[in-house]
């Protein structure tokens, strides 16, 4: 089964910064530098972004969805049936819904790795990145990051061409990893508000009694 916590820790190490020097103390070249710094302002342009997303966790499991973003800091990820799960980002919270007994429950979005992705400018040269390699025309920056569930690494993979974010895959503490893609993605796209918000219906739980 997967891990819905999982997701959100994919989802916040995508926006932090990147420096000279990786963790692991290579330099970055002139023009790793340069691509980064383009992937930067590229994707901070980026305002609004729907799609549709594919997860894939280690065993092979396969869960699909649509996505909703606007920057800054609100986010939405609506599995497709069976699952009765969304995550949304309202403000400074992660917060994961079931449909079905209309419950949820939070993460503070500054101990979620995907947090960085969703600022309102997105400057990898900041983040704790231990590795960049680029081939097959596509770049993919190596962070890792300090969650509420320990030590992750994410690997975030962008687009050379176009800069845009096509994947990324995170090694959770366990070991498990997860792999999540995005496609048929569509930019300035007008989203309602209401996507962005939890039903006043619903009613808060505790994480800890979560799987």
């Amino acid at each position: 089964m997967i891990r819905r916590h999982a997701l959100l820790l994919g989802v916040a190490a995508v926006l932090a910064p990147i420096v000279p020097a990786l963790a692991q103390g290579r330099t970055l070249t002139p023009e790793e530098q340069q691509l980064i710094t383009e992937i930067n302002t590229h994707n901070s342009a980026i305002r609004t972004m729907v799609g549709r997303f594919l997860q894939i966790d280690t065993n092979g499991g396969r869960t699909e969805g649509t996505f909703f973003l606007e920057r800054p800091d609100k986010v939405r990820f609506r599995y497709n049936p069976p699952s009765r799960e969304e995550i949304v980002s309202v403000g400074r919270g992660f917060y994961v819904l079931n449909r079905q007994e209309e419950t949820y429950y939070a993460y503070p979005q500054d101990t979620i790795p995907l947090r960085q992705f969703l600022g309102d400018q997105i400057n990898l040269m900041n983040a704790n990145v231990i590795d960049v390699t680029t081939s097959d025309g596509y770049m993919a920056i190596t962070i890792i990051d300090e969650t509420v569930a320990g030590t992750v690494q994410v690997s975030l993979i962008f687009d050379v061409e176009t800069k845009d974010l096509a994947q990324w895959s995170l090694v959770e503490p366990s070991g498990s990893e997860l792999t999540f893609s995005l496609y048929d993605v569509e930019k300035g796209v007008e989203i309602p508000r209401s996507y962005f918000s939890i039903p006043a219906t619903y009613k808060g739980v505790d994480p800890s009694t979560r799987r």
